[in-house]
């Protein structure tokens, strides 16, 4: 979800701004994901890496984290979504563990959509504390180790890369790069990603249909 301080810093606003604009852009493409029968979506929020912005920043997205969570969870609840969060939580705030902690039991009975939100997540990491030998020399911070396949990956902000996101679990995952800002994406760039996600042929190294047939 790239782009929220580019959001704000083209309008003169200062980043964490653009952040909060973020936060609404969450609440709608999850909205909009429930109801196109998405059954599993995964959002990230915070990497392992994003420990290196200013301290003030971080410290604004976890507040904003525990806000979000405080006041959403229970529309998540009535809306059959169930929340999950991936990555560390040993280096978050105790408040925000808490908060997760009761989001996460408060919509556990949720069918209709799995949400995952990764916060202080590193891909290399989940992978690493999958591996039995590597697990028992260095533990396992992450909590959750490898999670489904990923169908389509999106990343937003005209970035091009993974950024250490569901490395394993995107390996025949569909790509779409955009280059509109997170806090700008609505339903018409949704519609438009499924779309193009239905016309490709998805072989997973097999021969086109035509050709087996």
């Amino acid at each position: 979800m790239d782009g929220n301080g580019r959001w704000a810093e083209r309008r003169g606003r200062p980043r964490w701004m653009g952040h909060v604009a973020g936060a609404h852009a969450v609440r709608r493409v999850v909205e909009y994901a429930a109801r196109a029968a998405v059954e599993q979506l995964t959002l990230y929020a915070f990497s392992s890496d994003n420990w290196n912005r200013p301290v003030e920043e971080v410290g604004t997205l976890f507040d904003l984290f525990d806000s979000h969570l405080r006041t959403q969870t229970d529309r998540l609840a009535r809306q059959g979504i169930r929340l999950q969060v991936i990555g560390r939580r040993d280096r978050l705030p105790l408040a925000l563990r808490g908060a997760i902690s009761a989001a996460e039991a408060r919509t556990s009975a949720g069918r209709r959509m799995t949400l995952r939100v990764a916060i202080d997540y590193s891909s290399r990491a989940a992978i690493l504390a999958s591996l039995p030998t590597a697990a028992a020399l260095h533990g396992t911070p992450q909590g959750e180790t490898l999670l489904p396949p990923v169908d389509l990956l999106v990343r937003t902000g005209g970035e091009r890369r993974l950024s250490d996101f569901l490395l394993w679990e995107s390996a025949y995952a569909e790509l779409a790069f955009l280059d509109v800002l997170w806090p700008d994406i609505g339903t018409a760039h949704l519609d438009a990603l499924f779309a193009d996600y239905a016309a490709r042929d998805r072989r997973f190294g097999a021969l086109p249909q035509r050709a087996t047939a």
